[in-house]
């Protein structure tokens, strides 16, 4: 095990009420970043004391997101682990292969970190380096972070150092699937995950595919013969179901910014079992804020969790059939990577979960 040297901070809600928690970002300019920017504006206890960017080193944030005037005066700058190593905690919203070379630095300084990239998301870093093209730089941390899905590990989130945020698409259907797989209700080797997402998950950069002239009034799979969330979606639901799982996860482009829908299809093995589905679920997420459980039958839509920390979700069942369907829907950019990072920040802090995040969703 590593020994973690974290920086002595008392984790007495008390005493943290009186202290600020000092952040810094390292990736500001993609939409995480900035949806990570956006969240601790507003959060009574973090101050960001360094954002930054290689690219875009000197300029003023609000210059870059006009939305941040009058929250910010700070200015982008490049990467230096001796000013992130005086932070409390540390945000990567970087493209995978970058946390992983820094974090071991910050790690010995006893700076906490969530990492909002890839890097050590995927325990087998033999199946992460077939997916992701590199070799690991950092086994020993990738053996030792903690997957930051607090629905399933509250209470490792609290004492980690270092965490790893889960991915959209993975948060959208571990979530809906969980109660199925933990009762033992659903075979495990059946599992579809039919997934669609917003043009934003695909990141901030210049890309002719992500053009509005090529996506608008239009609707395609990608991915179909496997995606990077994959092996995370299946690592996931292995957890809650115990043993190993099939899924055949396919995601989809849609025409619009923001937001997720995960139609979820497991074949129930009693199905006697549907009686009990809503009420399961109900008490699976009853103490669980950022979960939402809908009246059987409702269907949930994307603009209702709309730059909220927020999964919605809804049971079905078609007539004559054994199938549980769960539409399960989040926003990518807030329960999906940002929001549910600042979820983790206050888990690890001792501070209450939904500290800065209890806005509801923008309608319309």
């Amino acid at each position: 095990m590593v020994d973690y040297g974290v920086k002595a901070i008392n984790s007495d809600t008390t005493s943290l009420e009186k202290m600020v928690i000092k952040v810094g970002i390292v990736g500001g300019t993609g939409y995480t970043g900035v949806e990570l920017l956006r969240i601790l504006a507003v959060h009574p206890e973090v101050s960001v004391s360094c954002i930054t960017s290689r690219s875009e080193a000197g300029m003023p944030v609000a210059d870059m997101y006009p939305n941040l005037r009058g929250h910010y005066d700070l200015a982008f700058s490049e990467p230096d682990v001796a000013v992130l190593g005086a932070c409390d905690l540390v945000f990567f919203a970087t493209p995978h292969g970058v946390a992983m070379r820094m974090v071991p630095e910050l790690m010995s300084a006893g700076v906490r970190v969530v990492d909002l990239s890839a890097d050590f998301r995927l325990k087998d870093l033999d199946v992460w380096a077939s997916w992701y093209g590199m070799a690991h730089e950092s086994p020993e941390w990738a053996e030792n972070a903690v997957y930051g899905l607090p629905e399933v590990v509250r209470d490792e989130i609290r004492t980690a150092q270092l965490v790893a945020n889960p991915g959209c698409y993975p948060t959208a259907v571990q979530l809906g699937f969980l109660p199925l797989l933990e009762q033992g209700l659903v075979d495990p080797a059946r599992l579809i995950a039919d997934a669609k997402s917003g043009a934003s998950g695909a990141g901030r950069q210049g890309k002719i595919g992500m053009l509005h002239g090529e996506i608008g009034e239009s609707f395609k799979a990608y991915g179909a013969s496997g995606h990077r969330h994959l092996p995370e979606i299946r690592q996931g639901l292995s957890g809650a179901a115990g043993g190993d799982v099939g899924v055949t996860f396919v995601p989809h482009l849609i025409p619009m910014i923001r937001g997720i829908e995960a139609t979820l299809y497991a074949e129930l093995k009693n199905p006697a079992d549907f009686d009990r589905l809503q009420t399961l679920f109900e008490e699976r997420f009853a103490d669980e804020p950022f979960v939402d459980v809908m009246p059987f039958g409702s269907h949930p839509e994307t603009r209702s969790v709309r730059g909220a920390n927020q999964c919605r979700m809804a049971l079905h069942r078609q007539e004559h059939s054994n199938i549980v369907i769960v539409s399960s829907v989040i926003d990518n950019l807030v329960k999906g990577a940002a929001g549910q990072a600042v979820q983790n920040m206050n888990i690890m802090f001792g501070l209450k979960e939904t500290m800065g995040l209890e806005a509801p969703a923008l309608l319309p």
